[in-house]
């Protein structure tokens, strides 16, 4: 690959996005706030396209526009790079230990987080001698509502904050084992917040269940769950208290003080 390759290959396609890239350097190389003026003169581009480039950026929370015509990075950033760091911490931490279940129970042990109304997996140990395809493959996505780890997320919303989701999402459903009423909804996070563990009958693929316990920073928030996926005749109790002392590890790794 020649030089003028590898510049081209490094040049987004889309014009847009690469004046989008060249306004937040310019945001990034000054702490305080730039006026329209400064930037449309460092990025070269048009003051009226600067300002409509911007002016879409507030509105996701991307820039800040603390005064009329000055504009700064905004805390959606800031958001969205705690997510990823906490992602990162969290799937070093988990890995080995991750695997060490694996090895014990012989079934998928998936690591998850969540993002907004749904799940994401983050990583996962698993083998073919498990006997079960991966039903979500890492960076897949799930509603909360019909996994076991999203129940773990929403047992710690108070109840005004699960009802807005009930209504955001409709609770709509995958099997004829979804909850889909959020009365059910409600008392199934009673019991995870009685118990401390979740569980997921065959709401999210027919066959499959799973159980799921929480891992906890060093303040004490949820950051993720740790959950074991398996034929759902072949889902074993005995597995929750190594699935439990599994998330523990990885909290105390992660600075989380058990009372």
């Amino acid at each position: 690959m020649t030089k003028h390759d590898r510049a081209a290959a490094a040049t987004p396609t889309i014009q847009v996005i690469e004046r989008l890239f060249s306004l937040m350097d310019v945001l990034a190389s000054r702490e305080e706030a730039i006026s329209l003026k400064e930037i449309s003169e460092k990025t070269g581009l048009h003051p009226s396209t600067t300002h409509r480039i911007l002016n879409d950026l507030t509105i996701g929370r991307y820039v800040d526009r603390p005064e009329a015509g000055t504009y700064r990075l905004g805390m959606r950033l800031l958001e969205l790079g705690n997510l990823v760091k906490a992602r990162l911490n969290v799937r070093d931490a988990a890995m080995t230990p991750m695997r060490e279940l694996h090895k014990l129970i012989q079934q998928p042990v998936n690591l998850s987080m969540r993002q907004g109304d749904e799940i994401v997996y983050v990583e996962r140990a698993y083998s073919e001698r498990s006997g079960m395809q991966v039903v979500r493959a890492i960076g897949g996505r799930a509603p909360l509502h019909l996994t076991s780890v999203g129940k773990l997320f929403l047992s710690i919303d108070d109840p005004l904050k699960v009802r807005s989701y009930a209504t955001r999402t409709g609770l709509s459903g995958h099997t004829r084992n979804s909850i889909t009423q959020l009365p059910v909804l409600e008392r199934e996070l009673s019991k995870v917040r009685q118990y401390g563990i979740a569980r997921d009958n065959e709401e999210l693929e027919l066959g499959v269940r799973c159980i799921a316990a929480g891992i906890y920073d060093d303040q004490g928030k949820l950051l993720a769950g740790l959950s074991i996926s398996a034929p759902a005749d072949r889902l074993d109790e005995e597995w929750l208290p190594k699935l439990q002392a599994t998330a523990n590890e990885i909290s105390l790794a992660l600075g989380h003080k058990t009372l």
